[in-house]
């Protein structure tokens, strides 16, 4: 028996060798695009003609071509040429590229703010991308960004953002807070490396010019009412990608990594670092679910300084708390929601979602112990509506209301456009 066993897995091992050996791609053929160009999807694709018919490799350019902001969908075909080779077939649903920008958000407060933007992700038919947005979130903001992933190579990209960035910032200290005008202008260049189909590379620097001016509320002699500084940042990005999307539902595991050393022109300002690490899992729950998590984790220079990083922010980790309402040198994030197909057809597809985001925040010059007192902790839970069109690249239309369950918490509406996380 264990004879004939052994026999069977030599002769599927020498069987699949044969296979790899004799089966070869005549030609990659490339069809349904209209504005991606062929030779582009060609080019990003790992399997090429005369190479082994390998199903592996195939797959895996599907995945990366779905992950394309031009691609709505993508499936292959295999047909017979001659002599033992194969024509391979990718066919292409394309996305709309030319995309308009919007998110909105409120508390109960009254608090209102909007950025509206618009960005064409395919530039030239190679997924160059390249728009802005404008912001008003009491004074006026803007900024312009270019990003090319596959702009030298199918391995080599480059980016560049300029931003004009112009909001109301609380500071907190000795338990009081004071209104500044926070003004952030930058100039921002990045190399962008794929290591392979799940690893890349982001590296690059920043030159910015900060410009705090007081406003109303506390004042003290150690907090500067007015500061204008000029700053250098290195910035490396590492992520780890393993998502496969099909339309609107997206299952598997992501990984980003990011570390920011920042230099300042004026010697009386140190010094100083900031990282954070964003886990992504998602998970298929039957035929119309989706279940959703992010976990971010971060920590900077720990300097006791009103001016601190890590912000809790309604539009970017607690959907309801308001804006800007505290800050730290270190944080722990958890955003999880179910989002459930409650209606789709064609093109449409209307989703509901239920969530839960919560965090905490180590308060500057404090320790770790910070993040487990419950003065620093914030729940917020709420459900939403997504208006998802199937063929618009990150057409997604997001209501959410979220609603305070930690103490003298708030609750408001957050409006966007993509999914939040």
């Amino acid at each position: 028996m264990i004879r004939k066993y052994l026999a069977y897995i030599l002769i599927t091992l020498c069987s699949a060798i044969v296979f790899s050996q004799e089966n070869r791609v005549a030609d990659l053929k490339i069809q349904g695009n209209k504005k991606i160009k062929s030779a582009f999807i060609k080019n990003v694709s790992s399997i090429k003609p005369g190479d082994a018919l390998d199903s592996l490799v195939i797959e895996q350019d599907i995945i990366r071509l779905k992950r394309l902001p031009s691609v709505s969908h993508a499936y292959f075909q295999v047909f017979e040429a001659q002599d033992d080779t194969y024509n391979v077939f990718y066919n292409i649903v394309e996305n709309f590229t030319l995309i308009p920008s919007l998110n909105i958000y409120t508390t109960n407060d009254d608090e209102f703010a909007y950025r509206a933007g618009l960005y064409e992700f395919n530039v030239f038919g190679r997924n160059i991308g390249f728009g802005g947005f404008y912001q008003k979130d009491i004074y006026s903001s803007y900024a312009i960004n270019f990003r090319a992933p596959y702009l030298f190579s199918n391995k080599l990209g480059l980016a560049v953002n300029y931003q004009n960035l112009t909001t109301q910032e609380p500071v907190f200290f000795d338990n009081t807070t004071a209104d500044y005008k926070y003004n952030n202008e930058s100039f921002e260049v990045l190399g962008l490396y794929e290591i392979n189909f799940k690893n890349r590379f982001e590296l690059g620097f920043n030159y910015f010019m900060e410009d705090y001016a007081y406003k109303s509320g506390a004042t003290s002699p150690d907090v500067p009412q007015e500061l204008n500084v000029h700053k250098w940042l290195l910035k490396v990005i590492y992520e780890y990608n393993n998502l496969d999307y099909f339309y609107q539902y997206v299952s598997g595991f992501r990984s980003q990594f990011h570390f920011q050393y920042v230099t300042s022109t004026n010697d009386q300002l140190p010094d100083f670092f900031i990282a954070w690490n964003d886990f992504y899992f998602f998970k298929r729950i039957g035929q119309r679910g989706n279940w959703a998590n992010r976990v971010r984790m971060g920590l900077s220079k720990n300097d006791k300084t009103p001016f601190a990083p890590f912000s809790v922010d309604n539009n970017i980790n607690i959907r309801g708390v308001g804006n800007v309402i505290d800050r730290g040198t270190g944080v722990i994030i958890y955003n999880t929601e179910y989002r459930h197909t409650i209606y789709e057809k064609n093109w449409f597809v209307l989703q509901g979602n239920a969530f839960v985001d919560s965090g905490t925040w180590r308060n500057p010059g404090g320790d770790l112990g910070d993040f487990s007192k419950s003065e620093n902790v914030r729940v917020y839970s709420g459900i939403g509506l997504r208006f998802i069109h199937k063929k618009i690249y990150n057409a997604i239309f997001r209501i959410d209301y979220g609603h305070g369950l930690t103490k003298d918490a708030t609750n408001g509406f957050v409006f966007g456009i993509g999914q939040y996380f």
